[in-house]
């Protein structure tokens, strides 16, 4: 008699304690409030397993239909507002392949590859120059790379024949020729602009963002742990306004492509700095697990290509290399007509 009454009693409240998690993941994914910017770093579907593990226990505990309703709403939320489960639009859609890009509607591929190098310092020293080569990529992003690092991947790529920039701890290479640098003043933005010129006098503006480092602590008792991950968002998105600002300012129009770490998930507040302008790549044409850190049990897609209206998404993966800590992130886009 005891045991029925505590399964019962257990059985409620886990029920309840899954709703409540249920409503306030809703409210804090959905409104994406700074306050709870410690919160919604985590992706939903963590959030979502625990609340699944606690409508299922209380089915253990009742039998009762109002735990598998629970159960259901759960796997639908997670299923609607997880960015992994997006890729599911995108039945049909096939994974950039090694070697060049090829051709889509009797128009050239332009294909954009960006990666976190780490310094080449990932697993004692190795050089992902090679991994990158593989791809055959016609613009590389590069971040967290040295100056010579990033010299040795556009020798290694074009073998003389490409042309990079180089600023802060950013990198831009390209088969093609790059006219003309911009650079913002505030120091520290790990902001890099340039304009791509290609061999039919066409040009395009290339934005290669590395925002700052995400907060870590996850020590969501502690009040501190909230404000840290308050002001972390606050400081991309000031970042991000930055570079946007400047790219209005001096190229106004132009065909853009924008990318490289953004040390925040799509569903940070930071993104939405893009969506009137932009399409993500990886959400337009994406195939596969599209999360790019930590490389080896990646959980966030923090690394991201993003471009302007002039140009379509018909490829894109998340592609593992073994030197960096990053995935390296491969877009093939089609120019307009």
């Amino acid at each position: 008699m005891k045991s029925s009454r505590f399964r019962r009693r257990a059985g409620w409240l886990l029920i309840g304690l899954s709703l409540l998690l249920h409503l306030f993941t809703l409210y804090a994914y959905s409104r994406q409030p700074d306050e709870l910017a410690a919160f919604t770093v985590i992706p939903i579907w963590a959030w979502g397993g625990v609340g699944l593990i606690f409508s299922i226990v209380a089915f253990w505990f009742l039998r009762a239909p109002l735990s598998l309703v629970v159960t259901g709403v759960w796997a639908m939320t997670i299923l609607l507002g997880a960015d992994e489960a997006r890729v599911i639009a995108n039945v049909g859609k096939s994974a950039p392949l090694p070697g060049p890009a090829g051709m889509a509607e009797g128009r050239r591929l332009l294909r954009v590859l960006t990666l976190n190098c780490n310094y080449f310092n990932y697993s004692g020293g190795s050089d992902p120059a090679a991994d990158i080569r593989r791809w055959a990529p016609d613009v590389v992003l590069l971040q967290e790379a040295l100056p010579q690092q990033v010299r040795h991947v556009a020798d290694l790529l074009y073998q003389g024949e490409g042309d990079y920039r180089l600023y802060a701890t950013n990198g831009i290479v390209t088969r093609w020729s790059i006219r003309r640098e911009v650079n913002p003043q505030p120091g520290g933005l790990r902001v890099q602009q340039v304009t791509i010129r290609k061999p039919d006098g066409s040009e395009f503006e290339v934005v290669n963002l590395h925002l700052s480092s995400a907060a870590t602590d996850l020590r969501l008792w502690r009040s501190d742990c909230w404000k840290t991950h308050r002001a972390n968002r606050q400081v991309r998105l000031k970042e991000l306004g930055i570079a946007l600002s400047i790219l209005t300012d001096t190229a106004p129009g132009k065909p853009v492509i924008l990318g490289g770490d953004f040390n925040a998930p799509p569903s940070d507040p930071t993104h939405g700095l893009l969506k009137a302008d932009f399409d993500d790549a990886f959400s337009s044409a994406g195939t596969g697990w599209g999360n790019t850190y930590q490389r080896r049990i990646p959980i966030h897609r923090i690394d991201q290509i993003h471009h302007s209206r002039h140009f379509k998404t018909i490829h894109c993966a998340a592609v593992t290399t073994r030197r960096s800590d990053h995935r390296m992130v491969v877009a093939d886009l089609l120019p307009a007509p």
